[in-house]
């Protein structure tokens, strides 16, 4: 956490001090960027700021902030040292996390508690819960079997994460894949289309997941997973 907090001050910080000197015109030999590079520069920096904190549901004072950067930046009227300031800051984002924890473990408790009380949906011993779409005779895959499935991934907003492209399925091994998957295609028939509830302690867990190019959070921690999956064909 304090590397990944030092690097976006140090982003922040280099664009502000870069965008007071642009203003100002006054130093010998200085090269400045046009409004439109200024502007972008700092629309950057916020895009960052974003990613990597208020897509975290963590929200600093603004008018604080910014005080903060300017006595970084001019050296004048600092209320801290700065080991206070990492001191502080580590608390923040640590308080910041567990409240964040707490909250959606709160949330996949009640949801899967209302879930399991409705008509059809089915739990099992390590708390996945699925309904039946459509039931077909024949084999199951087992735990070393791999498949081919069409399949989509929704979070509990509805949002879309993931899903195979139509004409395209996915083929995997039950092996390679989150717990509640590996469990949930065992319990499918091929021809079979079932939807699954999987909790997040056999899903993501604490950790989630991004995308490894972008970095963006596509599931947020200790979220609870909604698929629908439709088993084409087993590959022993």
């Amino acid at each position: 956490m304090k590397n990944k907090l030092l690097v976006i001050s140090a982003i922040l910080i280099a664009a502000a001090f870069f965008g007071c000197k642009g203003n100002s015109g006054s130093l010998p030999g200085e090269i400045n960027f046009s409004k439109n590079a200024s502007y972008a520069l700092g629309m950057n920096v916020g895009s960052d700021l974003r990613n990597n904190m208020i897509n975290g549901n963590i929200y600093p004072d603004l008018d604080e902030f910014m005080k903060g950067m300017i006595a970084g930046i001019s050296e004048k009227n600092q209320r801290f040292t700065l080991d206070e300031t990492i001191t502080m800051i580590d608390e923040a984002f640590a308080l910041a996390a567990e409240k964040t924890k707490n909250d959606a473990i709160a949330k996949e408790t009640a949801f899967l508690a209302e879930n399991a009380k409705k008509p059809g949906v089915n739990v099992t011993s390590s708390g996945l819960q699925y309904e039946i779409i459509l039931e077909e005779e024949g084999p199951k895959p087992t735990e070393t079997d791999t498949v081919s499935v069409n399949y989509e991934g929704k979070l509990l907003d509805g949002s879309l994460f993931d899903g195979s492209e139509e004409g395209f399925p996915a083929t995997f091994g039950l092996n390679q894949v989150i717990a509640g998957w590996t469990e949930g295609l065992q319990l499918m028939s091929v021809g079979s289309k079932y939807k699954f509830y999987i909790p997040s302690e056999i899903g993501y867990g604490e950790n989630g997941s991004r995308n490894p190019y972008t970095g963006q959070v596509m599931i947020p921690a200790f979220a609870t997973l909604i698929f629908e999956i439709e088993l084409l064909g087993i590959n022993p």
